[in-house]
């Protein structure tokens, strides 16, 4: 349920993650040249990657920050990445990199507010003959309890079942061995059903 839920979530699904998208670039062998003109500050080249990689970044920072930060936060993202591209040394793939950027950032700003903020993903309200009403309370509550995990469970929980990054890649995103990914991701689970069956869930 969790992670099908997080990936169908309304406005916040793409056709690919980032991880893919630097996959299909690489076997394009066009990324090298896209992050050499993002270093040189082409601005075309700079769209290009901020339009391919931006709904991505949002959609983490919806479930990291809140709705109420989180478009503000993705542009923020998006500053440090131009600023910092020239750091990219092309060793891990760029998806990874973004990433990286991405859950510092979100990491900041949750430590500078000092308090976690959650505002619940709108629906759009369905038919009650569909089916779909316990669907959408099963998700609202999902939201909840992943905003009751600690950030750096929930970075490594979205990595994996949102985004679909491997464990070394999360491990290089997050800057942690790879067998603590692996523990990470066990505690999430674990606490992420507790969450769920304190706030009602029934399997």
């Amino acid at each position: 349920m969790t992670s099908a839920s997080l990936r169908r979530n309304p406005g916040l699904d793409t056709s690919k993650t980032m991880a893919e998208e630097a996959t299909w670039y690489e076997k394009q062998g066009t990324i090298s040249k896209a992050v050499e003109a993002c270093q040189k500050g082409d601005p075309t080249a700079q769209r290009c990657l901020y339009e391919a990689s931006n709904q991505n970044v949002y959609r983490l920072m919806v479930r990291m920050v809140g709705l109420q930060d989180a478009a503000d936060l993705t542009q923020q993202v998006f500053l440090q990445v131009f600023r910092k591209i020239e750091q990219f040394s092309g060793q891990a793939h760029l998806g990874t990199w973004l990433y990286r950027v991405a859950v510092n950032e979100a990491l900041q700003h949750l430590r500078r507010s000092k308090r976690l903020r959650l505002q619940v993903l709108e629906y759009e309200p369905m038919d009650d003959s569909s089916g779909r009403d316990k669907q959408i309370a099963d998700e609202e509550l999902l939201e909840r309890a992943l905003h009751g995990l600690e950030p750096d469970l929930r970075c490594a929980f979205l990595l994996r079942e949102v985004e679909g990054l491997s464990y070394r890649q999360i491990a290089d995103a997050l800057q942690i061995p790879e067998g603590t990914v692996g523990s990470r991701l066990n505690r999430a689970r674990r606490e992420l059903k507790q969450h769920l069956l304190e706030l009602g869930w029934e399997p």
